[in-house]
């Protein structure tokens, strides 16, 4: 099996020359790989203490964020190096302060990992949640590497647990330690012979909590918002879109106010989705305008979390396609959410929705029943927000489990 994966690794890396001839992500994906090599020379040094971290996008960027930045302070001797596999976390946190390199995990091959880790020459690898590269992983353990997995997810349906898994089994062995989410991920591994696991919890959580310190205010959203009733949308698509429209041209009252901050910000969409709301709207690009608006649409990145601080019920798009969004941030700031039904793969939203917390929608007449009930209601509303806001504060506690362990190997 680790023969015919070579050889698969080496068809992608073919395949992939042509199909970034049509594709912009796969060009910034084989582009960015180029240059990786060149970055980390001119980056560490062979004296340079090194801890390496691996994240897959950004949504494991933000579960190793608060490790990152603890180490980072903790241990300013140490260079951390920073890798991605996808474009869309490399293209947002390439300028990332608390890394001394950000770059791209080149493609797993045996030569690739042997060149890899010859540069970087980590202490410690550290990997977030998942992305197991068998050729990476056993070259780490070839060399004894203090290698550890935190905030890991583990499920029945992954290679490691079916009969064929064995070649993959193996390269679970380079890792010292697995801190996971779970139970269920303990359990699972502790039934392969890997006992070397501890129950930490979701790194999220920390991250999120940290979020509730720092200054949040925006004052073009506190004067937008007038003391109204504020429905925060955070990372809409086209399906989320049209049923909150639906919502905001026909039941909305006049002391509701709406903030929709889309996941795609194309000038195009951005323009179609405006043009579809019946009620007074404004861009984020054009606030100075007007602030008597009922609607306004978020067409840049990077402020969503601190809007998020000013909902009264917060709308977590996604659910009608691949998988919701990070439903943490709102819940962080202690709002009831309300999500599409496609979140099974995340525990944090079956959690809240086993709560009654998070309210899953299906159709324009549940939103807007859902809705109408917590804008009428602030008992209520403030009711639900407050199970958010212990289910953040009960499970806070993994980045200072995982220090404690790195303290110690480093």
């Amino acid at each position: 099996m680790t023969f015919l994966y070579n050889i698969s690794i080496y068809i992608t890396q073919f395949l992939l020359r042509i199909i970034v001839l049509f594709n912009k992500k796969i060009k910034l994906f084989v582009n960015g790989r180029k240059k990786s090599f060149d970055q980390i020379i001119a980056a560490i040094s062979k004296s340079d203490k090194v801890i390496w971290f691996h994240c897959a996008s950004l949504g494991e960027f933000e579960q190793g964020r608060p490790i990152i930045e603890k180490i980072k302070t903790n241990y300013p001797d140490y260079k951390i190096v920073l890798t991605f596999f996808s474009p869309s976390g490399y293209e947002v946190r390439k300028n990332y302060a608390f890394a001394d390199i950000v770059t791209y995990l080149p493609l797993d091959t045996q030569k690739n990992a042997k060149t890899f880790l010859d540069l970087v020459h980590p202490k410690m690898a550290i990997f977030v949640k998942y992305e197991f590269w068998p050729n990476i992983l056993n070259e780490l353990n070839k060399r004894k590497i203090e290698t550890i997995l935190v905030s890991g997810i583990f499920r029945e349906n992954q290679t490691f647990f079916k009969n064929y898994g064995a070649w993959m089994r193996k390269s679970l062995k380079a890792f010292s330690h697995f801190f996971v989410q779970n139970k269920k991920s303990k359990k699972l591994l502790q039934q392969i012979e890997f006992n070397n696991v501890t129950l930490s919890g979701d790194t999220r959580f920390d991250r999120v909590y940290e979020i509730t310190k720092q200054d949040n205010s925006l004052k073009f959203i506190e004067d937008f918002i007038q003391n109204k009733n504020t429905l925060v949308a955070g990372s809409t698509w086209q399906k989320d879109e049209e049923y909150l429209v639906n919502y905001i041209n026909f039941h909305a009252s006049e002391n509701e106010k709406f903030i929709i901050a889309p996941h795609n910000i194309d000038v195009k969409k951005i323009d179609e989705l405006k043009n579809s709301i019946n009620k007074k709207t404004i861009l984020f690009s054009d606030k100075e305008k007007n602030n008597s608006a009922q609607v306004i649409i978020i067409d840049t990145i990077g402020i969503l979390t601190k809007i998020y601080n000013y909902a009264d019920v917060a709308y977590v798009g996604g659910g009608f396609g691949s998988g919701i969004h990070n439903i943490l941030e709102p819940a962080t700031f202690g709002v009831p959410l309300i999500i599409g039904p496609n979140y099974l793969k995340f525990q944090e939203a079956i959690d809240l929705v086993n709560l009654k917390a998070c309210r899953v929608v299906k159709n324009n007449e549940d939103l807007n029943t859902y809705l109408n009930k917590l804008f009428l209601d602030k008992n209520y509303r403030n009711n639900k927000g407050k199970i958010t806001k212990q289910y953040i504060l009960q499970n806070i506690g993994a980045t200072e489990i995982i220090l404690n362990y790195i303290s110690e190997k480093i």
